[in-house]
């Protein structure tokens, strides 16, 4: 396997990717189920502090609306696994529809090039202390 992290593409694949996981958080504030099952692999996994979820539970969380009210990505980085496929890491700073609060996370996502699309196979979201 092929893993590189500074590649001469690593802006280029970041620049690609990075539009696809911004759609995943809109998804989430605007409360779109179609556009969070369109961009989740049918074998989705999700890691999480609540346990596994598959691609149906993650869709599901948006059936009462929009579970975040504002969000912000920062620290990205890439990983190119193979020719189509690549780790994408970043913090996500957020606030939930329920809370006042902000909350803080590290999170892992897999993505997979399909035909001109790419997929989100694996996430696993990890708590902020700082």
């Amino acid at each position: 396997m092929d893993m590189n992290i500074d590649t001469n593409n690593s802006s280029d694949l970041l620049a690609e990717l990075k539009p696809y996981e911004v759609r995943v958080w809109e998804a989430l504030v605007l409360g779109n189920k179609q556009v969070d099952e369109a961009l989740l692999d049918q074998n989705f996994l999700g890691v999480y502090s609540t346990g596994f979820a598959g691609k149906a539970e993650h869709v599901q969380q948006l059936d009462n609306g929009p579970t975040i009210k504002s969000y912000e990505l920062s620290a990205f980085r890439v990983l190119h696994l193979s020719t189509d496929s690549a780790l994408l890491s970043y913090r996500a700073d957020f606030i939930r529809s329920n809370q006042t609060f902000s909350e803080a996370m590290y999170v892992s996502s897999i993505w997979q090039r399909r035909g001109q699309v790419w997929v989100n196979l694996f996430s696993q979201d990890t708590s902020a202390i700082a």
